[in-house]
């Protein structure tokens, strides 16, 4: 069957093996090809082709729940669930989602798109289930590195203790599996977990226990025996100590030993936990050389792959800002020895490679254990290092308690690199960085600055590393852009970057958005409005005393940020404003994210979907002046 005839799983139930496999292989091709086009998650989800097929193979699919964790490995899934055609539109605006999402599909059980969330959701579909009297099964898929996390652990803790039929599949890409080894663990898993072994367990362990005064304590040693033999054999002792059954390693391209492992424990009364390992990028030579750089990809030439010349070229002509902290905390670490920096598993991603080369001993992944990671960075704060905890924005919510409790109530000089802030692109709401301000801003003792370009980047961690207490630095994803030369930094003192004329407008911009409200300046100009326009790098402290002149010499200030309004940086001048009276005199507005999520599509669109260019900077402006606009926006 060609794959684009297939509309559902259905349609691969009465396949033979051979035919799964030219299926498998099929998908494989086509994953290249179209995220070749659009971009995506290539590395992960051409390792879990085979394992996805077992899976619909053998589970009732939608009425039995998949959990994907994180969802980067989705694309198989969605190919064998009816959504072949809309490929070409996989992450573009108001096209198909590169995780998964429930108002996508009935096939999609729970949406994802941040790591280790699978094996609780799982937990909770059962529990829902059981009050409604349902029979359906729930089989929660997590990498080995989703497993670090502490919230992955939370889930088997419970699910350990609820005894629930809970299947767990540890997809694990890291470890190589012996051929003999495997065979044997095959071999042993299928009568461990199959009917005839658990029913002759369960008996002799019932008449064992029937032995006057020796039954009980027979059955324990019986038990422990067992137990033994299994771990020194299987490596899964730990998951049988939390409550599952374990079943593994299984090669997790081998769709004949899948099925049979999934037949074996479909049935299952207790949690299973079944351990398959798989090749990161197989099927494709280039990413499974180099799974990490394809892990996400933007569109490039399937015969030649990433021409790593060219991307040298360009990275050189235009460096990112992601590098740019990268390269930059590597040369402060230079000059300061008790600079340290720690990562959630995102060393490349958070431009911190370079760091980790030249001081490997002062370089700490931590894996994916975000609120861990702050933790330990304000231990090591507390006997005098100089933690900078790079983490995504979107990352950084999962470690909001450790922010405020091991952090900044103790005054520790933490710094914060937060990366991806704003808006992402095609990753879609769960990967827009656009709630940190709001989160952060009102945190005691809490400093937070956002550059407006690269060389005030390099200025603020300067201040950040030197300054005694907790400082997060916020900076978006994308290309630097240098806009003027830094002027000296002075705590909570904003930058005045253009000096209005008729004193009726001001703009107040942050960080990134800087540069669109000068050009949106501009266009005011040609219309005879000389706005004022202010760099005012931090969002706390804020600096009231300049805000206060500007209410009180200009009819109109305009707050701009790539932030939800709700209690962000424009909701700060706003708040001020009325604390000191200034609000009678001035008219106020502010450009941001409304309250709502920020969706999948390029950043340019998004932007000017909501107003975060210059023409809707503009057109915001003219509006809080009265005046009608005269550029469509």
């Amino acid at each position: 069957m060609d794959l684009s005839e297939l509309k559902g799983p259905g349609d691969i139930k009465g396949m033979d093996l051979d035919e799964l496999g030219a299926l498998s292989e099929q998908i494989r091709e086509t994953i290249i090809e179209m995220v070749s086009r659009t971009g995506g998650h290539l590395a992960s989800s051409l390792g879990v082709v085979e394992l996805t097929v077992a899976l619909h193979y053998v589970f009732e699919t939608p009425y039995d729940k998949i959990v994907w964790d994180v969802g980067h490995q989705c694309y198989p899934h969605k190919m064998l669930t009816g959504r072949y055609g809309q490929f070409a539109s996989l992450r573009q605006y108001k096209g198909l989602g590169g995780f998964p999402k429930r108002a996508e599909s009935p096939y999609d059980s729970f949406d994802t798109g941040h790591s280790s969330t699978s094996i609780s959701a799982a937990v909770g579909l059962l529990e829902a289930r059981d009050l409604k009297g349902e029979g359906y099964k729930a089989i929660a898929v997590i990498g080995d590195g989703a497993m670090t996390s502490g919230l992955a652990f939370e889930g088997l803790n419970h699910a350990g203790h609820q005894k629930k039929d809970l299947i767990v599949i540890l997809n694990d890409n890291e470890m190589s599996i012996s051929p003999n080894v495997g065979a044997l663990s095959l071999y042993l898993n299928r009568i461990l977990t199959g009917e005839t072994f658990n029913k002759f367990r369960n008996e002799t362990k019932k008449f064992i226990e029937n032995i006057p005064k020796l039954g009980g304590r027979i059955s324990q040693f019986a038990q422990r025996l067992e137990e033994s033999v299994k771990g020194l054999i299987l490596p899964g002792l730990l998951f049988e100590e939390l409550g599952f059954n374990y079943v593994g390693p299984i090669d997790g391209h081998n769709i004949k030993a899948l099925i049979e492992t999934f037949e074996s424990i479909k049935t299952s009364d207790r949690p299973v936990l079944i351990h398959v390992v798989t090749k990161k990028g197989k099927g494709y030579e280039f990413s499974e050389e180099d799974p990490c750089t394809y892990h996400g990809v933007g569109p490039f030439e399937v015969e030649a792959g990433f021409n790593t010349a060219k991307a040298a070229k360009d990275s050189a002509a235009s460096l990112n800002y992601s590098d740019a902290f990268g390269l930059t905390l590597t040369e402060l670490a230079d000059e300061f020895p008790n600079i340290v920096a720690i990562t959630a598993a995102m060393t490349e991603g958070t431009g911190l490679a370079p760091f980790a080369a030249r001081h490997p001993e002062r370089f700490y992944d931590v894996g994916i254990a975000e609120p861990h990671a702050v933790t330990f960075s304000a231990g090591m704060a507390a006997e005098g290092a100089r933690p900078v905890v790079a983490i995504y924005s979107t990352f950084l919510q999962r470690s909001y308690d450790e922010i405020i409790h091991d952090v900044c109530l103790q005054k520790l000089p933490v710094v914060f690199a937060i990366d991806r802030g704003g808006i992402v692109g095609e990753d879609g709401p769960t990967h827009q960085g656009v709630f940190d301000l709001s989160f952060l801003r009102h945190i005691p003792g809490l400093t937070v600055m956002a550059p407006k370009d690269g060389e005030e980047l390099k200025a603020m961690f300067r201040f950040a590393v030197t300054h005694d207490g907790p400082v997060a630095v916020r900076y978006p994803r994308g290309k630097v852009v240098e806009i003027s030369p830094c002027t000296p930094l002075e705590m909570g003192r904003a930058e005045t970057l253009s000096e209005g004329e008729g004193k009726g407008l001001a703009i107040l911009a942050i960080g990134n958005m800087v540069g669109p409200s000068l050009q949106a300046a501009e266009i005011l100009k040609a219309e005879g409005i000389s706005p004022t326009v202010i760099n005012m790098r931090f969002v706390k402290p804020l600096d009231k005393e300049l805000i206060k002149q500007v209410a009180s010499t200009h009819q109109a200030i305009l707050t701009v940020e790539e932030n939800i309004l709700q209690g962000g940086f424009g909701s700060a001048v706003a708040e001020y404003l009325i604390e000191d009276g200034l609000i009678r005199d001035v008219a106020f507005g502010s450009v941001g994210i409304p309250d709502e999520y920020v969706e999948q599509g390029a950043q340019d669109i998004l932007r000017k979907l909501y107003g975060l260019d210059a023409e809707g900077i503009h057109a915001r402006a003219n509006a809080l002046l009265g005046r009608k606009p005269s550029l469509k926006s």
